[in-house]
């Protein structure tokens, strides 16, 4: 049985209910990231002692699947798009949206799908904009390959981020730190296609490459979309 299939117990004699503590443990993990988030930190957040929160919740993973969804709610968009396309950009731009707003959502992303009720909604809605364009075995590798893509870019991103973090150095500066290096090892004629791209490449911007790979990655299942069965 899911934590979605078991009833609450009486919210007595403190009032107490699962979107109470899946709030606290959201602001815990946007404070401190997953590691911040325990059951007895988020009992001491609500003023409870740490066993009234297992009448709700049995597992700390619970609690993660819990709070999973609860971003999922920010992911579905409030207008349904019946075109595939608009439908898989804006799940991605919207999930990186919210792993901007929640960074610890980038550790949890990609594993097994989550079953809460707003995580099946972003499912349903995903698969039904693909009702008719193709057989269930394609329609499924689509959305497979769509999710991977913004899965391993949101990653990538939220990875960056916390090395600026880390480190103290936005990119520009590790640029800036790490390029003597770089040029020493360019300069060997070792690494020619390496050079040009870091003589010659544009940079771009976090937001651009990620719009402009998705863009790629649809592109690729139109054509598959649109290639007769074999």
């Amino acid at each position: 049985m899911t934590v979605w299939d078991r009833p609450e117990p009486p919210p007595r004699p403190v009032p107490l209910d699962r979107e109470r503590i899946v709030a606290a443990a959201i602001a815990l993990a946007d404070e401190g990231g997953l590691e911040a988030v325990s059951l007895r930190k988020v009992a001491a957040r609500l003023d409870v002692g740490p066993m009234r929160l297992y009448g709700y919740i049995s597992t700390k993973e619970e609690l993660f699947d819990l709070m999973v969804d609860e971003v999922y709610a920010e992911i579905l968009p409030e207008e349904q798009s019946g075109d595939w396309r608009e439908v898989s950009r804006t799940r991605a731009h919207r999930t990186r949206q919210a792993t901007l707003r929640h960074e610890w959502l980038a550790d949890l992303l990609g594993g097994r799908p989550t079953l809460g009720p707003n995580a099946l909604a972003v499912t349903e809605a995903t698969l039904a904009s693909f009702d008719g364009l193709a057989d269930l075995d394609t329609v499924m590798r689509a959305v497979e390959t769509v999710s991977a893509y913004f899965t391993g870019a949101i990653r990538r991103e939220i990875a960056n981020l916390r090395a600026e973090r880390a480190t103290g150095l936005s990119e520009r500066d590790w640029q800036r730190a790490s390029g003597p290096h770089v040029m020493r090892m360019l300069a060997t004629g070792r690494f020619p296609a390496l050079a040009k791209a870091v003589h010659d490449g544009t940079e771009v911007d976090a937001e651009a490459s990620f719009a402009t790979g998705l863009d790629w990655v649809l592109d690729a299942v139109a054509a598959k979309l649109a290639r007769p069965p074999a």
